[in-house]
């Protein structure tokens, strides 16, 4: 049988140069691309501001580690948050023939019923809890025999 060898630590990104990984070192190169950028076509007190906050969000987004996952990991997971509903309501609305189709699917014939566990306590009798959990499905439209 031939023995393969298993990838341990996946999780862990390669490093290049020292201890900068591969997408840090795109995300500093695409930094310095758009500082350069500004340099040549603004002046250089718009270039400094700009830098400034350019520098600060690659470093953030290359750097920064929010419980042990990169940070553009916890901003995805804020705008998923933020884009979904606040309060979730299930209304299932079950009409009167699929209560009765579900009423038919349960009924059990009297040989079966006797041939069952004998009626001692709540659960003891499934179709007693067939009953019951028929009388949850439908939200109260089934009241039972």
């Amino acid at each position: 049988m031939q023995q393969f060898v298993v990838p341990q630590f996946i999780d862990i990104e390669d490093k290049i140069i020292g201890p900068i990984t591969t997408r840090q070192f795109v995300l500093m190169m695409g930094g310095g691309f758009l500082i350069f950028i500004f340099y040549k076509l603004a002046d250089f007190a718009l270039f400094l501001l700009i830098a400034i906050i350019i520098a600060g969000v690659v470093a953030v987004l290359a750097f920064l580690r929010i419980n042990g996952r990169p940070f553009h990991f916890f901003l995805l997971n804020i705008i998923q948050t933020s884009t979904r509903a606040h309060l979730r309501v299930w209304s299932k609305e079950i009409t009167s023939g699929e209560a009765r189709k579900k009423v038919k699917e349960v009924e059990i014939s009297p040989v079966e019923q006797k041939k069952g566990a004998p009626k001692e306590g709540l659960f003891a009798d499934t179709s007693r809890l067939a009953e019951l959990s028929l009388m949850v499905d439908t939200g109260g439209a089934y009241g039972g025999e």
